[in-house]
């Protein structure tokens, strides 16, 4: 199947580049590669997201509130 795609400027001369480099005559590999990446990428990220999701309910209101000041002076010291 083909599709058409439409890169700004900065992209399309910097997808051309990195084809040159590569020694291909266009950026359709380069662009089937990302894709295929970012597909991957979604698809772990929503696994994830299930996964925490099995996890609502299992702390307390107490717990929760311990758990969550903890993550945020975490966050807070690696600045």
């Amino acid at each position: 199947m083909r599709t058409s795609i439409e890169p700004n400027r900065e992209h399309r001369a910097r997808l051309l580049d990195l084809a040159a480099r590569r020694g291909l005559k266009g950026f359709s590999a380069i662009v089937q590669e990302v894709l295929h990446l970012y597909l991957i990428k979604a698809s772990a990220k929503s696994r994830r997201g299930v996964a925490v999701q099995q996890f609502r309910g299992c702390l307390s209101k107490r717990e929760a509130h311990r758990f969550r000041a903890v993550a945020t002076r975490l966050r807070t010291s690696w600045r």
